[in-house]
């Protein structure tokens, strides 16, 4: 068989250290491809899709270029930069610890400063997707 005609399920196998009963790992001692294990908090997929859309909105403007989400035990956190090898200027958090009250969700600017928190992502996320209008009168 020649090399084009290989399945592509045959690319899909365990690595050698895995094969070998090692993890794979990268750099830091953090496994390569993490995947979210089930203490972690994460983005649902409506979440996700809202903060997706404002990104791409973003984006699409030239205000926001690149971005990065990171999962702990505690929190879920996606992070927006200007430039990819700059401070986040925002960090959308989603805190576990107090899902339960009314800061569930949390904007927070690249000073640390909280932009707005809240029980509802839409209503966070609100303080991001502002745009100035101009009013007559």
């Amino acid at each position: 068989m020649a090399f084009g005609e290989v399945e592509p399920s045959a690319w899909r196998g365990p690595h050698r250290a895995e094969r070998d009963g090692a993890p794979r790992r990268g750099g830091g001692g953090r496994e390569l491809y993490p995947i979210a294990s089930a203490s972690e908090v994460t983005f649902n997929r409506h979440e996700f899709d809202r903060i997706l859309s404002l990104y791409g909105r973003k984006v699409a403007a030239g205000e926001w270029r690149d971005y990065a989400i990171d999962f702990f035990k505690d929190r879920a956190v996606f992070s927006v930069f200007r430039r990819a090898c700059e401070f986040p200027i925002y960090r959308i958090e989603k805190n576990s610890r107090l899902g339960r009250r009314q800061d569930a969700y949390s904007v927070i600017s690249a000073t640390g400063h909280i932009v707005r928190r809240g029980q509802e992502l839409e209503r966070v996320l609100g303080a991001l997707d502002r745009s100035i209008r101009v009013v007559a009168g």
